[in-house]
């Protein structure tokens, strides 16, 4: 399965149509969060259209800019993964949205208790064995990916201590601008390409199997 990951769009999808022809070449498109920055449903309906005029097989999932009413249109397009899974290719996608709140609050934030808590809702109905990828817009802590500033890790300890449980193939997540690149915990990669709205993006090839492809793209 070849899928490309866009996190962090914030409402400004220009720079999706210059990788229209590369999008409308994988099996799988993933919204990792923030398609909006705080506004209304119809900023979410307008990246999802722009998607689908190159790809029709989205999931997504809302990050912390990304209002409730945003997350009711996911769900009513049937592509939010948010507390969610589904299997696609031999593979099952957990989705898990929103953050941990900041220095400045947003509108979609949650708590450590939280996170442990959803994720504790989904892997109760998970099967042992089955391959997984993680999409998670808060990235774990202690990696490359949660780096604010290149000095502080901000990431969330329950979506480590769920990922060093499950050792999903992938987790592919956002949210840090600043945190670019690949890391790994167990044998699970970390990736935050940073975001689509200042031009980057991550390529993977996934099978039952394992990775066999997992990059930081620039257009």
């Amino acid at each position: 399965m070849k899928i490309i990951a866009l996190p962090d769009l914030h409402n400004e999808p220009t720079s999706l149509s210059k990788i229209g022809n590369t999008l409308s070449k994988v099996d799988l498109v993933l919204l990792v969060g923030d398609l909006t920055n705080g506004g209304p449903a119809q900023d979410a309906v307008e990246v999802v259209q722009l998607v689908r005029r190159f790809n029709s097989s989205i999931l997504a999932i809302p990050g912390n800019w990304d209002t409730s009413a945003v997350e009711g249109y996911l769900l009513r397009e049937n592509i939010n993964l948010h507390r969610r899974h589904i299997q696609l290719g031999g593979l099952t996608f957990i989705g898990m949205g929103l953050s941990l709140p900041g220095i400045v609050p947003t509108p979609n934030e949650i708590t450590e208790a939280d996170f442990e808590n959803f994720f504790a809702e989904v892997a109760s109905s998970l099967n042992p064995g089955e391959p997984e990828i993680l999409i998670c817009h808060q990235p774990p802590y202690g990696t490359q990916n949660d780096l604010a500033q290149g000095k502080v890790h901000v990431g969330s300890k329950s979506v480590r201590a769920f990922i060093e449980q499950r050792q999903p193939f992938i987790c592919f997540t956002g949210h840090i601008h600043e945190g670019v690149g690949i890391d790994q915990i167990g044998s699970t990669r970390i990736v935050n390409p940073g975001p689509i709205s200042e031009g980057y993006y991550a390529y993977a090839e996934v099978t039952a199997s394992g990775v066999q492809t997992i990059e930081v793209r620039a257009i």
